[in-house]
């Protein structure tokens, strides 16, 4: 059966359509996806512009308020930014409610902005798609499993510097934390075994990241976790980069 997607962010004019293009386009056997704002504008150009370089179809997108969806079921709604997320706490629209938050690509410093937000896009769902097909989401992480998992200072470490780097592989936890590998692998299995992280294999490279079907209340608790400096992360973040870039880091890292 085919699932429902609501895409959310605040003015509907670039993640948004890119993730509703996205899905309609690549996985219409098994999604319908639609959009909206808090504060829709219209659709920018630039973003139109990635959707048809990337080889999706985006011609009947428009900006919709988040008013048009009230009283309907979707089976997962996906908020694309802290900001929209606290804005929606008012709406209910069933299902499960999963937090992500991609930089705006109208004020990211970066080149072609647009088209490497849709990338990232591109590649967070692949996982979310991976982990529904494997049928995770039917056991939802609990409170209590997650303040148990927290509840370790190598394991929180991990969790944080993941979300602040989207993905880390084995040997960048083992460099930032100091560390024996055997140890941040236990670790690191405890968390995808609590429900917080996924993998990804990539050559002979094993990427993290935190889980994308992670529940919205359990998402806003580890970025609060950050935001607010329980551990400066400083430190870690600089052993990390002086490893260098990722592909000279082949000499150093293995799965």
């Amino acid at each position: 059966m085919v699932q429902r997607i609501l895409f959310l962010c605040t003015e509907n004019s670039a993640r948004s359509q890119m993730a509703e293009a996205l899905v309609n386009s690549q996985y219409s056997d098994q999604y319908l996806a639609v959009s909206a704002g808090t504060a829709p504008t219209q659709v920018d150009e630039r973003a139109l512009n990635a959707i048809e370089q990337f080889g999706l179809d985006g011609s009947n997108l428009r900006s919709k308020s988040v008013e048009e969806f009230a009283g309907q079921r979707f089976d997962y709604t996906i908020t694309l930014c802290d900001k929209v997320q606290s804005e929606c706490q008012t709406h209910n629209f069933g299902g499960q409610h999963i937090a992500w938050d991609f930089p705006d690509p109208k004020s990211r410093v970066a080149k072609k902005p647009f088209e490497v937000t849709l990338s990232e896009l591109n590649e967070r769902f692949k996982m979310f798609n991976l982990v529904l097909s494997k049928g995770k989401v039917d056991e939802p992480i609990n409170p209590l499993q997650l303040f148990k998992c927290l509840a370790e200072e190598t394991r929180l470490l991990s969790l944080l510097l993941i979300l602040e780097e989207t993905e880390l592989c084995v040997c960048e936890l083992t460099t930032a934390l100091d560390l024996s590998q055997p140890k941040i692998s236990r670790h690191l299995a405890q968390l995808r075994e609590c429900g917080l992280l996924t993998d990804r294999r990539q050559g002979q490279w094993i990427f993290y990241q935190i889980d994308p079907t992670l529940p919205d209340w359990a998402y806003v608790i580890l970025k609060e976790a950050k935001r607010r400096s329980v551990i400066d992360l400083t430190p870690y973040r600089e052993r990390i980069l002086s490893m260098g870039d990722r592909p000279a880091r082949t000499n150093i890292c293995c799965a």
